[in-house]
């Protein structure tokens, strides 16, 4: 399966969110990175890696979760440990990051491209990536079952349309947390 095209995302994303919340997605360089507005009248930024499209997905999910605050503030305030976490940093951020690639999952199924959790430490201590990947299913069963944070909701349902994909079905995501479990 081939990866679209990144500017899909950047398009739908400007008709989604921009006469709203002045925010634009932005392909970078190097590492990703939110950056608000300077002045009144500038746009607010979410700068994905690489032009990578899981990097833009990835992005877009964090945006969707922080508030307004948050999205005032560079990176919106989070912190950041890089590779080499040590088991309680990286329960932190697994605890922390389990809803941001919730939305990322949910956004991948409408967008019809594959999805891993990314567990973000090469060099560190050794991760179950399958007890965090049912943490990320189970995250994303709540979110279908309860409701999806508004601006998510938007932008999920303007990819499934725009890529013809079906709405995902709870009870679906409840089977694969299962399978998932029983992998841990």
């Amino acid at each position: 399966m081939t990866q679209p095209n990144y500017q899909i995302l950047i398009d739908l994303f400007h008709q989604c969110f921009y006469q709203d919340y002045r925010t634009v997605l932005v392909a970078g360089a190097d590492e990703p990175l939110y950056r608000p507005a300077t002045t009144a009248e500038g746009d607010h930024q979410i700068i994905f890696a690489h032009g990578f499209f899981a990097s833009a997905l990835h992005e877009i999910a964090h945006w969707c979760i922080a508030g307004e605050r948050r999205r005032q503030l560079e990176d919106y305030g989070y912190w950041y440990e890089p590779d080499g976490r040590s088991a309680a940093q990286q329960a932190e951020f697994e605890r922390v990051e389990h809803k941001p690639q919730a939305l990322e999952c949910l956004f991948s199924r409408c967008a019809n491209v594959p999805f891993q959790v990314s567990v973000d430490n090469l060099g560190g201590i050794e991760v179950d990536r399958a007890a965090f990947t049912a943490a990320v299913l189970a995250q994303l069963h709540r979110y279908l079952r309860d409701g999806l944070p508004a601006r998510a909701e938007r932008f999920a349902r303007a990819l499934a349309e725009h890529f013809q994909q079906p709405w995902p079905d709870a009870e679906q995501v409840l089977a694969e947390v299962q399978q998932w479990q029983g992998a841990a």
